[in-house]
């Protein structure tokens, strides 16, 4: 329980508002020999000035670019190519990505079908066209996005924190982590691969519910059901949790040749930022409990007061879009 300051400091770190995954897209297509279309998508809420742009080749010709339109949380505008040569062998990047702290995702089709895909990253920002696709850069790309996207949740990582204040480090720790990944794993895949629908504001909503219904039950102590049997808490609330992940994937998109592939690195990535979540509470933990001592029983009922206080919030916003 010595984790009351991990809170204060992922709070002080990261913006105390749950924002959505919401990654630019740069889409390419080919119409023809040496035309292309691009439909470039980026957030309209943004942290620095900067602009976040794509960058194409300097011998493509932009011939036309229509208005901005918001589509979302997000503005959209197509803009029309043309490039004697093509694409392959060029370079395409998006500036402005490292003073945003963001992350863009490329798709480009080429003729005969040709697919590519790749994730312009801060330090990675270019991209240079191939003439063929391959699985291994489709897994990491996912990979990198599921990872990315469980650190840009803060409702998530809380939820997380939460199951962790419930169980402590001990052997039901895996019990509950594991039902929690099992829970959002299903209904990841099911929404993805469009057996369901469900309706986004009210799923937000139950997400910030499945928080404040965790701080009540931390607040009330050890004498509930739950304490005893944590994991079915955490396997019902990981259905929840895994269709806002199907969200954030409907959003970026999957390569349509390769769906499985990229949907299970979706979620092994999901798995990983969460596990580096986890390992990062614990090392917190431990130099925590060393630098406070025996002081911080007093200061235990301080990240109860922040799970509950930061659910509720997002439980009035997310219910007045409900009902808007």
């Amino acid at each position: 329980m010595r984790v009351w300051f991990i809170v204060c400091s992922l709070l002080l770190a990261t913006d105390v508002a749950a924002h959505r995954f919401a990654p630019s897209l740069l889409e390419v297509t080919q119409l023809s020999g040496t035309a292309f279309n691009a439909s470039w998508k980026t957030p309209l809420q943004k942290v620095s000035a900067t602009p976040i742009e794509p960058r194409f080749p300097a011998s493509c010709e932009i011939t036309s670019a229509s208005p901005w339109i918001q589509e979302g949380t997000g503005e959209l505008k197509q803009i029309q190519l043309q490039c004697p040569t093509g694409l392959v062998g060029e370079t395409l990047s998006v500036s402005g990505l490292g003073q945003n702290q963001s992350s863009a995702l490329l798709r480009v089709t080429l003729a005969d079908d040709i697919f590519h895909q790749a994730v312009f990253t801060a330090t990675e920002p270019d991209f240079v066209v191939p003439e063929e696709g391959s699985a291994g850069t489709v897994a990491l790309d996912y990979t990198w996005l599921g990872a990315e996207h469980i650190w840009a949740g803060p409702d998530h990582l809380l939820f997380v924190m939460g199951l962790l204040l419930l169980v402590g480090w001990n052997r039901r720790l895996i019990y509950t982590v594991t039902a929690f990944t099992l829970g959002h794993s299903v209904t990841l895949g099911m929404v993805t691969l469009g057996l369901f629908g469900y309706p986004v504001s009210l799923v937000e909503f139950m997400i910030a519910l499945s928080i404040y219904l965790l701080a009540v039950e931390l607040a009330r102590g050890s004498a509930g059901a739950l304490w005893r049997q944590p994991w079915w808490l955490a396997g019902g609330f990981g259905l929840l949790h895994g269709m806002g992940f199907a969200g954030a994937l409907a959003d970026t998109g999957l390569p349509q040749s390769n769906v499985p592939l990229a949907l299970l690195f979706f979620n092994v990535g999901i798995e990983l930022g969460q596990l580096a979540f986890i390992a990062l509470l614990i090392v917190l933990a431990m130099f925590g409990g060393r630098l406070i001592g025996d002081r911080v029983g007093a200061l235990r009922p301080l990240p109860v007061y922040v799970l509950g206080g930061l659910s509720a919030m997002w439980c009035i916003e997310r219910g007045l879009e409900v009902l808007a």
